[in-house]
């Protein structure tokens, strides 16, 4: 798995490195699902490979409140990273997107999700292979369930993509927020060789497509 070997290789290098004032995942969570408690927000949890790509492009977008980098959609209780790799948590690498519906549409949530990351390769993404890689929208009621699969319909007969779309439209059941230092990876940690090599090039393409969409520095 190209993403693990980085970490491993790295590891001496990235824990005497990684910044200080990483986020708890968990803490602040607490915070955004009261808020989504209250209608203040809405969440979308969506998995498309590496969850620090998706962090990372999410966390630009103009409406988007936070972005948690987390596990969901397996059978595991409060799995760690190391056990996600193996694959046999069934959880997917995914992120909660917390997001202020008036500002930015679940619609549009989906409409980049299709966007940034490959629909059509089952259980990968680049050189990351693995369940935990699936492409996946984890639906948290009725309405979010229509809109994605109108969304993927869509997508389907747009025939954007050559192949088939394989991504999984499942019920939400859980979502364990990563450890610590995976929280707002990219941002951290721009010299890190994944973030270099991969989620570098993806942020800048999707800058460059999407500048409507960019919260204004």
């Amino acid at each position: 798995m190209f993403k693990t070997l980085l970490i491993w290789l790295s590891a001496l290098l990235y824990f005497g490195c990684t910044q200080a004032g990483t986020q708890n995942g968990k803490t602040v969570m607490k915070e955004l699902d009261a808020k989504v408690a209250k209608g203040e927000l809405e969440v979308a949890t969506l998995a498309g490979g590496c969850f620090w790509c998706v962090e990372a492009i999410y966390e630009d977008v103009r409406g988007v409140v936070q972005a948690v980098s987390g596990y969901s959609g397996g059978h595991v209780p409060n799995p760690s990273y190391r056990e996600v790799t193996t694959g046999e948590t069934g959880h997917a690498e995914s992120v909660n997107i917390y997001f202020d519906p008036r500002e930015i549409s679940y619609e549009d949530i989906l409409y980049i999700f299709w966007r940034t990351h490959d629909p059509t390769t089952l259980n990968r993404q680049g050189a990351d292979v693995g369940t935990q890689y699936r492409s996946a929208i984890f639906y948290h009621n009725d309405r979010q369930k229509e809109i994605a699969e109108a969304s993927k319909k869509a997508m389907e007969q747009a025939g954007i993509y050559p192949n088939p779309i394989v991504t999984e439209i499942t019920a939400f059941t859980h979502f364990y927020p990563a450890e610590d230092y995976h929280q707002e990876y990219y941002r951290l940690n721009p010299g890190q060789g994944y973030c270099r090599l991969v989620i570098d090039p993806k942020v800048q393409k999707f800058r460059k497509q999407f500048k409507d969409k960019l919260k204004k520095k």
